[in-house]
């Protein structure tokens, strides 16, 4: 039991023997910093069931708690705000149980349900930008923060490598590329296939002004461009299953699949199973019949199938065509059964994906929900804005869209420029450097972008997420080595310690640590990693105050600076397993 919970049965205990009351709740909060004392309970609600001066009553309640709880050093009242001080054996006691405990914060997996999250899903037509480098943090981190609560968890991807934004890749490769590979072009293969798709659209705006020049309306021109008309062919060749077309589709689709791990390997995510939409797009027809059978869609005159839901607060929305195709409502509906299928543990899912398809999520829950699925009930769609840049920041793609790897290239640089002007990396050599680099250039830009609430938009700056002051990845990388840099230098074997005067600043330490197990299943409870990397700072912050103030390889005992010692090992310990689950590496020396 924690402490909040051990001094709510108290409070309760003293609020019935005082005054012959029962209380429901109690409510706690941090105590103010110009009071004395640790945690505060708040005596204002108390008045539904107990009547009196708020002050009075605190007193009363706060004389009881000294006198009855073991923990409970002292107290004063403001106003109507009890103030509990707590015994310094009370944090020693604490800290004894955690000391040199590694995977400090994670819980053991817990139930026989798992979790499915899915992040990142491409379009094989380009290389990934910077939309994809927040999609893929998010779900990331989403995951291994609800693995650190004790979920298992299976994560994955869905690759939208069909229709014709593939096809229009494809017929300007046929009509430009006389043959080029990655290989021949010294290119990543999602870049080359992305310069293609680039071509088409210069190609095709070119043959809409050709044809607007020679009188055809822009609306016309736009739908009877020749290069267009010949990609909707080749999607229909291809959705035929003609061969020559098929196998250019696999070969190219080939060099983007090689682009993205690549990709992925760089940034540091993974998954555990791809589901390609050229599998899945049919997959929802079947139980878009069941649906008609059961009443969940209706049929219009024209064929098309649709589902109603004007009844829950949307609309009606189409699950089929008239022609019988599927729309992408009909194959999220499928995916999701079929990952029920492939992983018959999964009892509930997340899909990170941006805000813009809010709307699209509250209709497939809701449908999959009408289908009487169980596990439709606990389905969370991870919704996130924006990320923008300041103008001029970076390379990007027709002004528009920044490219992944130009990102990441880009951060390793800046940390080099700003570590160089620092000075901070003399005695390393020219490969540990680089390696450095990139480890706080990632680590700047994850921590950047986690830190923010997943709703909020962005605006990312690469030199400010790279500043070593402040709410920022290397100011807490750099604590991190510091930290190290304590413990190679203190060469002490661990020590027990059961009475010790604490200082105040160790105590702020210590009750930033305790915080770190329930942060956690906060986070996995709202899905947000920015409450794991704010914590993280704060108990940065207090670390380093700590470190100011209070001597450690200098204690005035062997006994204090052991301690402080081991204090400052399981901030470490903290601070490790805090980054990792944002996916971010902590360096042992900077």
């Amino acid at each position: 039991m924690n402490l909040q919970d051990n001094l709510e049965l108290q409070v309760k205990s003293a609020i019935k023997t005082l005054f012959d009351a029962e209380l429901e709740s109690v409510e706690f909060q941090a105590t103010r910093k110009e009071f004395a004392g640790d945690i505060t309970v708040v005596v204002f609600p108390m008045l539904r069931v107990v009547k009196g001066n708020p002050a009075v009553i605190g007193e009363q309640v706060g004389q009881y708690l000294q006198d009855n709880v073991a923990v409970v050093k002292g107290f004063n009242v403001v106003k109507g705000f009890l103030n509990i001080e707590i015994a310094d054996a009370y944090y020693v006691n604490f800290f004894n149980g955690i000391k040199g405990e590694k995977n400090y914060g994670f819980a053991e997996v817990k139930g026989n349900k798992a979790i499915m999250v899915e992040y990142s899903s491409p379009n094989t037509n380009k290389p990934l930008h910077l939309g994809h480098i927040r999609n893929v943090l998010l779900g990331y981190s989403v995951s291994e923060i609800l693995k650190a609560s004790g979920k298992k968890v299976y994560k994955t991807q869905i690759i939208n490598d069909r229709g014709i934004h593939i096809c229009k890749s494809m017929l300007a490769w046929q009509r430009f590329g006389e043959g080029e590979s990655p290989e021949s072009a010294g290119l990543k293969g999602d870049k080359l296939v992305g310069n293609y798709y680039v071509k088409f659209d210069k190609a095709y705006k070119n043959e809409i002004a050709e044809l607007v020049k020679s009188g055809v309306s822009k609306d016309e021109a736009e739908k009877q461009a020749p290069i267009l008309l010949e990609a909707q062919e080749m999607l229909r060749k291809w959705e035929g299953g003609d061969e020559e077309v098929v196998a250019l589709w696999k070969k190219m689709n080939g060099w983007v699949y090689e682009g993205f791990e690549k990709t992925y390997k760089e940034i540091g995510v993974d998954f555990d199973k791809n589901y390609y939409e050229s599998d899945t797009y049919l997959l929802g027809k079947e139980f878009v019949a069941e649906g008609l059978r059961s009443g969940v869609f209706y049929k219009k005159e024209d064929g098309s199938v649709w589902c109603d839901l004007t009844e829950d607060g949307l609309d009606e929305k189409i699950v089929l065509r008239s022609d019988g195709t599927a729309v992408y409502m009909t194959q999220d509906i499928g995916t999701a059964i079929q990952r029920i299928k492939d992983y018959p543990d999964v009892g509930g899912m997340v899909y990170t994906v941006g805000n813009e398809q809010d709307y699209h999520f509250k209709v497939l829950f809701l449908i999959l929900q009408k289908l009487g699925f169980d596990w439709a009930e606990n389905l969370f769609h991870l919704s996130y804005g924006m990320v923008d840049l300041p103008s001029g920041k970076m390379k990007s793609r027709e002004g528009t869209v920044v490219d992944a790897d130009d990102l990441i290239e880009e951060m390793a640089s800046t940390a080099e420029e700003i570590s160089e002007e620092l000075g901070k990396l003399e005695d390393y050599s020219e490969a540990d450097k680089k390696e450095l680099y990139k480890t706080i250039g990632l680590g700047a830009l994850k921590y950047y972008i986690l830190k923010v609430d997943p709703k909020k938009r962005i605006l990312f700056d690469p030199k400010e997420s790279i500043d070593f002051q402040g709410n920022t990845g290397p100011f807490i990388q750099y604590t991190y080595a510091r930290i190290q840099s304590i413990l190679r230098k203190a060469e002490i074997e661990d020590i027990s310690v059961d009475e010790i005067e604490l200082h105040e600043k160790e105590k702020q330490v210590i009750k930033q640590l305790a915080q770190f197990p329930e942060v956690i299943q906060n986070a996995a409870d709202q899905h947000s990693p920015a409450l794991i990397a704010n914590y993280t700072y704060d108990l940065v912050k207090e670390f380093n105050s700590f470190y100011q103030n209070v001597s450690i390889l200098g204690a005035d005992s062997e006994l204090e600076k052991g301690f402080r010692v081991a204090l400052s090992a399981n901030v470490g310990h903290a601070i490790k397993n805090a980054f990792s689950i944002l996916g971010i590496e902590v360096p042992e020396r900077m």
